[in-house]
């Protein structure tokens, strides 16, 4: 009586498409990662774009209205009733300059500094790199972005058609645009994900943060010009490294604001920290959080 085995295959004689490992030491980020993973980085980019405003009348719409209300509110108390300066530009403009840059910081800080509370569920289930997520919500606030940064460009085009004393650096839109972006982006990122690898165990962090990305709008030069604020505060209104980009932004497309290559080397300096440090401990948290979430 003959007896069928079943092959045995060696382990030299396997072929697999992927082997996953543990990762051991703090600097074993597999950035690499990102890219065999690039087509779900894009699902995950357009399923966030596309939450924002899913179920709402109005839609991508809002992605004009809501600049454009902000803006008008600072145009009426900060300009109107407060009567602060706005380096001689027109308000609306002076505002929406500001707002742009900062939005798109402020929603990258918010939106992944929940990244491991709110992907916690699909975390426990299936391997990927998990630095894929926050990255998507970057990329997807990118887009948001270049719609505001649209009507901005038509509202700038609209007052120099109206001859008025504006003059934006177009050498140095062309060349410091793509750097501002990735600084806005990179600090976003890199702060979001401090925050959210430390609310895995600290859930204290989550309640601060909102507060103190309201707070901190205040702190940078969002809503008056750095040249009103007297000498004895403005070290500290320096030390925020999202004033040299905001005045650096205004110094570009309105030609106006106190633009400073130290205040952005500082930013610059700060943005490269904060995301290598964040890296780091974003990778470092993953192996263990769904120990403490």
């Amino acid at each position: 009586m003959s007896q069928t085995t079943p092959d045995l295959v060696t382990e030299a004689e396997e072929e697999w498409d992927m082997v996953i490992r543990a990762r051991s030491g703090w600097f074993n980020l597999h950035l690499q990662d990102l890219w065999h993973y690039r087509d779900l980085l894009s699902m995950f980019v357009w399923r966030d774009f596309v939450a924002v405003y899913k179920q709402t009348i109005l839609g991508p719409i809002w992605f004009f209205i809501q600049p454009l209300l902000t803006t008008a509110t600072f145009t009426i108390i900060f300009s109107g009733v407060a009567k602060l300066s706005t380096d001689g530009l027109p308000p609306l403009l002076f505002y929406l300059a500001g707002t742009t840059p900062w939005n798109y910081f402020a929603t990258c800080l918010t939106k992944t500094s929940t990244t491991f509370k709110d992907n916690a569920s699909l975390f426990g289930k299936v391997y990927f790199p998990r630095l894929i997520t926050p990255l998507s919500v970057v990329i997807s606030t990118l887009i948001q972005f270049v719609i505001q940064f649209a009507l901005l460009g038509i509202v700038l085009a609209w007052f120099i058609w109206q001859g008025r004393d504006i003059r934006p650096d177009y050498a140095g839109i062309f060349i410091g645009t793509p750097v501002l972006i990735l600084m806005l982006g990179g600090l976003g990122l890199g702060s979001g994900i401090i925050i959210s690898s430390l609310t895995t165990k600290y859930r204290d962090l989550g309640f601060l943060v909102a507060f103190g990305v309201q707070l901190a709008m205040y702190a940078t030069p969002v809503v008056y010009p750095l040249s009103i604020v007297p000498d004895k505060y403005r070290f500290w209104i320096e030390l925020n490294p999202m004033t040299g980009i905001v005045e650096a932004f205004r110094a570009l497309y309105l030609g106006a604001g106190s633009f400073s290559w130290l205040l952005l080397s500082y930013s610059a300096l700060v943005t490269g920290i904060l995301l290598f440090l964040g890296i780091i401990v974003f990778n470092k948290v993953e192996k263990s959080f769904m120990d403490t979430v």
